[in-house]
């Protein structure tokens, strides 16, 4: 995992990065994670402000999806809301997770109570019931420190990674 720069940021803001960094370190064959927020934006990501040349040249580091850490919050953004629009055609209530299983490995997207997504990108071996399950700590860990003005916070956090490797 690249490391973000925590200086300057809340302890909140810190707190999530260090969530973050024991979900990736602790649960073997992830390859990518990131939190979203509801309107789609990347707020926290495993490989913040990396775009695919940056991630090639690193061959230490499992490769998640093509492109940069935006990918992923697309893709968890758009499964997220084609699920939630689901649960909503067969009124069923919210949606809790949705795991996709490849050929290669799998994606999986947890709701986090404020309606951001975690999505975590794992490999063909990762364990599911052990990613489902460290997913569901973090999310009972985030959900309720994850408010309006931190996803500004980890917004701008995001954009001046992103600008100062550019």
């Amino acid at each position: 995992m690249t490391a973000t720069s925590t200086f300057g940021l809340s302890s909140e803001a810190r707190n999530l990065h260090w969530l973050l960094t024991n979900l990736v370190e602790e649960v073997p064959g992830l390859q990518s994670v990131a939190v979203v927020s509801s309107d789609g934006l990347l707020l926290l990501s495993s490989d913040p402000g990396h775009n695919a040349e940056a991630r090639t040249a690193d061959s230490t580091r499992p490769k998640g999806p093509k492109g940069s850490a935006a990918d992923l919050a697309t893709i968890v953004s758009g499964i997220g809301s084609l699920t939630l629009g689901a649960a909503k055609l067969m009124d069923n209530g919210g949606v809790k997770q949705t795991m996709v299983a490849m050929d290669e490995g799998s994606l999986f997207v947890m709701a986090i109570s404020d309606g951001s997504l975690l999505g975590v990108h794992g490999s063909a071996d990762c364990d599911m019931s052990v990613v489902a399950y460290h997913m569901a700590l973090f999310v009972g860990r985030a959900g309720h420190v994850l408010t309006p003005e931190l996803r500004i916070e980890l917004r701008k956090s995001l954009e001046a990674d992103a600008s100062g490797s550019a």
